[in-house]
């Protein structure tokens, strides 16, 4: 066989090398830049020194150049829901304590809308017949399916890119495939007692459509629309109804989120009392504090059994609707897959908790008043007592006075 070139020409410079006669002297570095100099340091080679162990720029570069394209297509793609996401039927503990995920400006927009439901809680009470008049007033269609249903119980409205809105007069608004800012900020004007951004309270859920289904059902935490009827009669009306039925059962939830919010808030207001009860020292707390922390007690177990529908099994709206729609069923699906019973039945046993602070702080605070009356009543009994002894000795001595100043008697002369 026959050598290469290259073979050839270094076996020549071995042999160059390994001639030379004599001893054999260190070859001299030149001190001038050579060619190879001039291409630059690569810093690649293996070593321990890490400030020596990194790539060069360009090779650093293009490494997080291809990390952001990885992570860009990543993106695109749905992830995937692990077994705990999928199992998990309550998640209005983490979500109440986060901001709201995807906030969008009411002026951005996007090509495809979000199969998004978000539910935000914004204050005590919604105005109506306001409601009416502000979403009319920016172009929104009002019940466009034809629910039927009073515009004092929910009010439905559809966006132009086909997403819809459910106000509900416990001051919670519902947006299907639209972010909530979209219509917050214009509604907040028919808010009665309306709650502090920091009180606020959200609440979202993923859905999505599935044409071969009747009828409608909640997995995980997935709400799957059955759109058969609408895809095949282009009758969106049941598909409307449960979304109502749906958006109501998320409404609650975040009502309730805001009735443990303010009663946490209670809790953190009285923590120190029962530390200072259990040192057995005074507490320096006035009438005044104790009938308010008492009067706000009230008005949050009023607010959860009385003055709305968290306790109701269904709400009455759907009571004159069809059984065969099943909408008490998609209610109740929501309450249970975020545990509402279970947290309503935990905000009441926390309230009678409450109920028992505030009955000894009234109790000590009457006690306390009792006492200072009966000191009250001492004192003027001790001062009467003075009075009366004055009185006394001053009479006395008038009698002595009197008894010194009469003449005595003249003794007979035997």
């Amino acid at each position: 066989m026959r050598n290469s070139p290259q073979r050839i020409t270094l076996n020549v410079a071995r042999l160059f090398h390994t001639s030379v006669v004599g001893p054999r002297l260190r070859p001299q570095r030149s001190f001038h830049i050579t060619s190879l100099a001039n291409f630059p340091r690569k810093r690649s080679f293996f070593t321990s020194n890490p400030y020596f162990s990194q790539a060069d720029d360009d090779h650093r570069q293009s490494s997080e150049i291809a990390k952001e394209e990885k992570g860009s297509s990543a993106a695109k793609r749905k992830p995937t829901r692990s077994n705990t996401a999928k199992n998990s039927l309550r998640r209005v503990a983490i979500i109440a304590q986060q901001p709201k995920r995807g906030s969008t400006t009411p002026g951005s927009s996007s090509d495809e809308p979000s199969n998004v439901v978000s539910a935000t809680c914004v204050a005590e009470s919604f105005k109506m017949p306001i409601v009416l008049e502000i979403l009319s007033s920016h172009g929104f269609h009002i019940d466009p399916d034809g629910t039927g249903f009073d515009a004092n119980e929910v009010v439905h409205a559809r966006g132009v890119n086909g997403g819809d809105i459910f106000v509900f007069p416990s001051g919670t608004i519902v947006t299907w495939s639209l972010p909530p800012d979209v219509v917050t900020r214009q509604i907040m004007r028919a808010a009665e007692e309306a709650h502090p951004i920091k009180c606020r309270e959200f609440e979202d859920l993923e859905f999505t459509t599935d044409t071969n289904r009747e009828a409608s059902v909640l997995k995980g935490d997935v709400i799957v629309l059955g759109t058969r009827k609408e895809h095949n009669e282009a009758d969106k009306l049941d598909t409307t109804l449960a979304k109502v039925a749906f958006s109501s059962g998320l409404a609650r939830s975040t009502k309730l989120a805001v009735l443990e919010t303010a009663l946490t808030s209670y809790f953190e207001s009285t923590r120190n009392i029962p530390a200072l009860l259990s040192q057995g020292a005074g507490i320096p707390l006035g009438r005044r504090f104790i009938l308010q922390k008492t009067g706000e007690l009230l008005s949050l177990r009023a607010r959860l059994n009385h003055y709305s529908e968290l306790t109701d099994s269904l709400p009455d709206i759907f009571w004159d609707t069809s059984s065969d729609l099943g909408l008490e069923g998609y209610y109740e699906q929501v309450g249970r897959a975020l545990d509402v019973n279970v947290r309503i039945r935990a905000l009441n046993q926390k309230m009678d908790y409450a109920a028992e602070i505030a009955s000894v702080l009234r109790e000590m605070s009457s006690e306390q008043h009792g006492t200072r009356l009966e000191w009250i009543i001492i004192l003027l009994i001790a001062v009467e007592v003075v009075f009366e002894l004055r009185r006394i000795v001053l009479e006395m001595m008038q009698e002595r006075e009197m008894a010194a100043d009469l003449p005595k008697p003249a003794t007979p002369v035997v």
